[in-house]
């Protein structure tokens, strides 16, 4: 498992990463979400034993990175894909990986295989596309077979069928049981990926929490209901009692309503109970990327401005 306690950051005036706290579990993919400069890259240099942290810890199975031995075994990382001399070949970078690390050459081969450089292994590195230089950066983590694995943005410069590649590739790991931290911008990818998220802004802590409840609003349930006698049902709701808190009944476009603080079971109980009719009665989930602006709404430090263009007659 990696734990992050009280992990700060200093740079001058400027906390980069500020007294943050969360666990990374084995058994899961955890994206690791937010805005540029919110401290993600920071952290995981801190986990990686790349910068030395201001105060607090962060640990890989129980121990700092540096005290591993031997290091790749234990963890693989892909934290800037560009951090290869350009002279040599692919081939040749990763066997000084292994020969540092005790493991044996013939997993050079095997890795090369695994991510699909092929023949391009012979070449120096300097001729790499952005999405070859990261082919080669995941081999490098998965050289040592380690248990633990970081990834920093590691669909950059992929294509379609690369990124296919990549989501199965950490799925099966988790899978596994292998514990993987992944940080992305994507948030399509991360929904499709991702068990749990850890959502950061301004180097804090803003959301940990299972993708299911992130979706779901970390609480905040939503409901879609279609009644005939919508406007008695909207006063059953608003009016009902007992209940803790009252719900709030939004009109949609739709002309369905959404019931926010209640669940499905609930408001379909109340309906049955008076006798009220439903013909459509769902939990509603937000998608990632909706979740993910609302809870970081407060932490980007620049925003764009300028109307939204104007596809098919309309304003997207």
């Amino acid at each position: 498992m990696i734990s992050v306690q009280g992990l700060t950051k200093r740079y001058g005036d400027v906390r980069a990463v500020d007294d943050l706290t969360f666990d990374v579990e084995p058994g899961k993919v955890t994206g690791f979400l937010g805005p540029n400069g919110a401290g993600k890259s920071t952290t995981m240099r801190m986990m990686m034993g790349l910068d030395r942290p201001t105060a607090g810890t962060a640990t890989i199975s129980g121990r700092r990175y540096v005290d591993l031995s031997p290091p790749l075994r234990e963890v693989g990382a892909l934290l800037d894909a560009g951090a290869v001399h350009p002279g040599r070949t692919g081939r040749a970078h990763l066997r000084i990986g292994a020969r540092t690390n005790g493991i044996p050459l013939w997993r050079v081969e095997e890795v090369i295989d695994q991510v699909g450089l092929g023949s391009a292994a012979g070449r120096r590195v300097k001729g790499y596309s952005l999405g070859m230089r990261q082919r080669l950066g995941i081999a490098g983590a998965l050289l040592g077979d380690p248990r633990v694995l970081l990834f920093d943005e590691p669909v950059n410069g992929l294509d379609l069928d690369g990124v296919r590649w990549i989501r199965a590739l950490l799925r099966g790991f988790a899978d596994e049981g292998r514990t993987v931290l992944v940080s992305s911008h994507l948030m399509s990818e991360m929904q499709l990926v991702a068990d749990r998220v850890v959502v950061i802004g301004r180097g804090r802590l803003i959301a940990d929490a299972d993708i299911d409840e992130v979706l779901q609003g970390l609480g905040g349930r939503r409901v879609r209901v279609r009644s005939p006698r919508a406007a008695d049902l909207h006063r059953a709701l608003t009016d009902r009692p007992g209940g803790p808190g009252r719900p709030e009944v939004e009109r949609t476009g739709s002309g369905e309503p959404d019931v926010s603080g209640l669940g499905a079971t609930e408001v379909g109980d109340l309906a049955h109970a008076l006798g009220l009719p439903v013909h459509h009665l769902a939990d509603v989930e937000q998608s990632l990327e909706d979740a993910y602006l609302t809870l970081t709404r407060d932490s980007v430090e620049h925003h764009g401005h300028g109307e939204q263009p104007v596809v098919n007659g309309a304003r997207r």
